[in-house]
């Protein structure tokens, strides 16, 4: 009894029975097969199964044959013709067996008519109706392998030909015509749509597979309508604007939807008497309009009529729109881009989104769409250009009247900018230098800049960085080491990474500015007080004082009387007589006291030295030069030459050499014994003389007066 309850519990420890088949499914394929399957769990061993069968209500049954996939862990079996009857019930179950036992599982019912799966129909046209809008016509074939006498039902699945969207109608066809047909309404005109059909038996639960899709068209109608919109630009100075017109199909308008042309008239507000008229093939139209409010018509058309009218007002220059838009807000889902919006002004219900691309050019397309009843917008992300940067404003719209914008940037896709910053140093100083960068074309940019980095390194020293906000565009980097190579890049970075701009070199100055400044001050203040000392303590000493101011000779006390000896000075010495009348011809000579004739009276004194030194060479065996000379007068080159006249000239009572006195009394008194002779009377005839070449330089005419009483004074002194 003891050895019988541990062999039983070995056996339940030890052995592995299969798992339990579950989940059987069960299709009657029409006049094909009739196929199970099921879901155990993972075998850890080899399994295999057999499917058991009841059929004919009960009365027979069979075994799924051996080579119908039940071996090797196989989980499909399938009953082949003749034994499939049609209507029939049949039970089935699935036996599970590997080496260590067999598990069965629970018994399944199942009626033929509710698992039937016939095959899909086939389309074979797709057409309109002629004189029947917005409608086509399917017409396909009933599928031969389906119950002949079952009555059918449909499914029809369409779309537009660039919609991802499916749309389905169900019906049913209880004929048994070899040809069906139905008509789909309730289409746009002039769009073209792809078809795909499936049907099953009325009792089934199991549907065919699609068919083959199929495309039609329907019918072409008059344009559908038109969504219209503008751009304004500044006022120039004649008072006049740009006004740039653009409209599209409206929405929902017919895909294939094709215009001829488009007729636009515009006048001004409540003055209908001067509108205008314009055709035009384009979808865009640029008008110069004044300053007041105008009304702007578009309507398009074909050859079965035209479309309802498009109208837009714009507002006159000085009109002051509203504004109700408070915040905005752009944020990514899975696959599109959404906008949100919230305003002030619950009266607004319609509302008209505008984007286009933010280039750094003036963008040339602009792209817009009607919002009704909503605060939001969405467009999928696969309608806008990653790495591109777009502005999207939304204006209110109230009846006729537009608002003014609230604008926002979004990017539907952010990258690594194609280019990093170009940069440049300023100020290099000694532990100072000043960095400045250019921004990144908005091209180049793709994504929002959020920050820039400085990487700087000495040599081959330690790297350092400074990030700065992406408003800054200049940057002061200190404590740097002074006399020292750096080299320097700015990373420009967005949410997807960043990029390195240009590396560039430079080198720290080895002394400032101000440092010279400083020391150039140091030393010229000290070399500035030194002098100022050294000048103050020199005045005291004579020595000193005649080295830096020597004195400098006086002109009227020239020695140069004193070359020709004593004779001339014997001649000269006139001056040592008290006489009161020569003291006179001395107050008489000396009318001037100028600097330059000053000089002249030396010039002048000087060339009678040189004519007596003529004179006494020629005149041989005269004792006295004085006695037997005859006064000449000497000419400037201005003046005019006169024959000298020959006075007798009074001797005096007393000479005494000139050396015995000083200079400026000597040349004084060899100017007045020149000058004692005689004037000329005025009735003189006076003739034009050379120039003497003594005075060339002389530009003052000197005339030598002589007193009227200089007779009777020689009498006296005689």
């Amino acid at each position: 009894m003891i050895v019988c309850m541990y062999v039983c519990i070995y056996v339940f420890i030890y052995l592995v029975l299969p798992a339990k088949p579950e989940n059987i499914s069960c299709v009657f394929y029409y006049e094909e097969n009739f196929t199970c399957t099921w879901s155990p769990e993972k075998e850890a061993s080899y399994t295999w199964y057999k499917v058991k069968r009841t059929y004919s209500y009960g009365y027979k049954s069979d075994i799924c044959p051996s080579d119908n996939s039940t071996r090797g862990n196989h989980t499909l079996c399938s009953f082949l013709p003749p034994t499939i009857t049609n209507p029939d019930n049949y039970t089935i179950q699935v036996e599970a067996q590997n080496a260590d036992g067999i598990i069965k599982s629970d018994i399944t019912h199942w009626s033929l008519d509710a698992i039937t799966k016939t095959e899909p129909p086939e389309i074979f046209s797709v057409k309109p109706v002629l004189g029947v809008k917005r409608m086509v016509q399917i017409k396909w074939i009933r599928p031969v392998l389906a119950p002949v006498s079952s009555t059918l039902k449909y499914t029809l699945r369409f779309k537009t030909v660039n919609s991802a969207y499916w749309m389905e109608v169900n019906f049913t066809k209880e004929d048994i015509d070899r040809d069906e047909t139905y008509n789909l309404t309730g289409l746009q005109a002039f769009t073209e749509y792809v078809i795909a059909l499936r049907c099953a038996t009325k009792e089934s639960m199991f549907w065919s597979g699609w068919s083959q899709e199929k495309m039609g068209t329907t019918e072409e109608e008059a344009p559908h309508g038109l969504d219209l919109w503008r751009v304004l630009r500044p006022a120039t100075v004649d008072g006049r604007r740009l006004v740039q017109l653009m409209w599209k199909k409206a929405s929902g308008a017919p895909v294939l939807e094709k215009a001829l042309g488009y007729n636009i008239w515009y006048f001004p507000e409540n003055s209908t008497n001067l509108t205008k008229t314009l055709n035009t093939t384009n979808e865009k139209l640029e008008l110069y309009l004044g300053g007041k409010t105008y009304w702007v018509c578009v309507v398009s058309y074909n050859s079965l009529g035209e479309s309802p009218v498009a109208t837009l007002r714009i507002p006159a220059i000085d009109e002051k729109s509203f504004q109700c838009i408070e915040a905005m807000q752009a944020c990514l889902t899975q696959d599109q881009l959404v906008v949100e919006w919230r305003s002030s002004a619950p009266e607004v219900d319609t509302w008209m989104v505008e984007w286009f691309p933010d280039l750094d050019s003036e963008p040339s397309t602009f792209s817009w769409e009607s919002v009704s009843q909503a605060t939001n917008w969405t467009i999928k992300q696969d309608e806008l250009k990653p790495f591109w940067c777009y502005n999207i404003s939304v204006y209110p719209v109230l009846q006729d009247r537009v608002g003014k914008p609230f604008s926002i940037q979004a990017y539907v896709r952010e990258g690594i900018p194609s280019a990093g910053p170009v940069t440049q140093t300023d100020n290099i100083g000694v532990k100072t230098v000043t960095i400045t960068w250019k921004e990144i074309p908005k091209s180049q940019r793709n994504g929002f800049i959020t920050n820039y980095t400085i990487f700087y390194q000495a040599g081959d020293g330690k790297e350092f960085s400074k990030t700065v906000n992406s408003n800054i565009l200049q940057y002061d980097l200190e404590s740097l080491t002074r006399k020292t190579s750096y080299s320097l890049q700015v990373m420009a970075s967005t949410s997807a990474g960043g990029i390195n701009g240009t590396t560039i070199n430079f080198k720290t100055l080895s002394i400032s500015i101000l440092e010279i400044f400083l020391i150039t001050s140091l030393v010229g203040g000290g070399l500035l007080i030194l002098i100022i000392l050294s000048v103050a303590y020199g005045l005291k000493k004579p020595k000193l004082k005649h080295l830096c101011w020597p004195d400098v000779p006086n002109p009227a006390e020239s020695s140069i009387a004193t070359w020709r000896g004593d004779d001339f000075k014997d001649k000269i010495n006139l001056k040592e007589s008290d006489d009161p009348v020569n003291m006179e011809e001395d107050r008489v000579l000396k009318p001037y006291s100028s600097p330059r004739d000053l000089i002249d009276k030396l010039v002048v004194n000087f060339e009678n030295f040189l004519e007596d030194v003529s004179t006494e060479e020629l005149g041989k065996g005269q004792e006295n030069i004085l006695r037997e000379e005859k006064n000449e007068y000497v000419t400037s080159p201005y003046r005019p030459y006169c024959p000298p006249i020959s006075p007798e000239i009074p001797q005096r009572k007393s000479q005494q050499p000139c050396s015995r006195i000083p200079e400026g009394i000597c040349l004084e008194t060899t100017e007045q014994l020149l000058s004692s002779v005689p004037n000329l009377g005025p009735d003189r005839i006076c003739e034009e003389g050379e120039p003497n070449p003594y005075l060339k330089n002389s530009v003052t005419t000197r005339e030598f007066l002589t007193s009227e009483k200089l007779p009777e004074q020689t009498k006296r002194e005689v």
